[in-house]
């Protein structure tokens, strides 16, 4: 049987991707996560050795168009509709500060 997720597991995860959690979240998560470790144990115990790997249930193929030089929109009409520009560019508001390190 899966080794089943701790709350302490579930806080390391929640520090490393630097999420916030209550207490509430933790346990919650905690059940939910094992929940699937669980679902993904009873999905190994299957007989899949003859079964062929596959990507999509339906075969597919890659519809590609000639890849053509054209003529580009150009600066007005590509910032015509801009809700925010700063002369040839658009302004979009920050979204990141320092404290993040990015």
């Amino acid at each position: 049987m899966a080794e089943r997720i701790d709350e302490e597991q579930v806080r390391k995860v929640a520090r490393l991707s630097r999420l916030e959690l209550t207490e509430g979240e933790v346990e919650e998560f905690t059940g939910q996560l094992s929940a699937i470790l669980e679902y993904v144990e009873k999905m190994n115990e299957l007989e899949t050795d003859r079964v062929e790997p596959l990507a999509h249930c339906l075969p597919i193929s890659n519809v590609l168009r000639e890849d053509v030089v054209k003529e580009s929109l150009g600066t007005e009409k590509t910032l015509a509709n801009a809700p925010q520009r700063d002369e040839d560019f658009f302004k979009v508001p920050k979204i990141l500060d320092d404290s993040f390190g990015a």
